[in-house]
């Protein structure tokens, strides 16, 4: 009887470790991210690179989409997003604060929605 009841509280153990969410070390994002020009795409990949955790960031100003590619184990989709609205730029559903969007340069300046 006793080798059954541990050998059920194994078996549990084992299936809930499996149960755990597993973070992706390469996980890959694509989003949009407003901006007007090289100087908005150097401050935009820079604050993406000032979370740790982020492998690749590259923005393109044609489409104003951001390429990330992050360690989940590390940060989080929403850590990036927060440091782009931080410098300026709204970051898909994270909204730069007007005080951080009124610092950008003129030509940074996009309309917001």
């Amino acid at each position: 009887m006793k080798n059954i009841v541990i050998g059920m509280l194994l078996l549990l153990v084992s299936f809930s470790a499996q149960a755990q969410e597993k973070k992706n070390k390469n996980a890959k994002y694509d989003f949009e991210v407003n901006g007007n020009c090289e100087m908005c795409k150097k401050r935009i990949e820079k604050a993406a690179f000032s979370v740790a955790g982020v492998k690749s960031a590259v923005w393109h100003i044609d489409d104003h989409k951001l390429h990330l590619i992050l360690n989940e184990e590390k940060c989080s989709l929403v850590d990036v997003k927060k440091a782009i609205a931080k410098v300026g730029h709204d970051a898909d559903d994270v909204r730069a604060t007007n005080e951080d969007y009124e610092k950008l340069h003129g030509c940074c300046m996009y309309e917001r929605k």
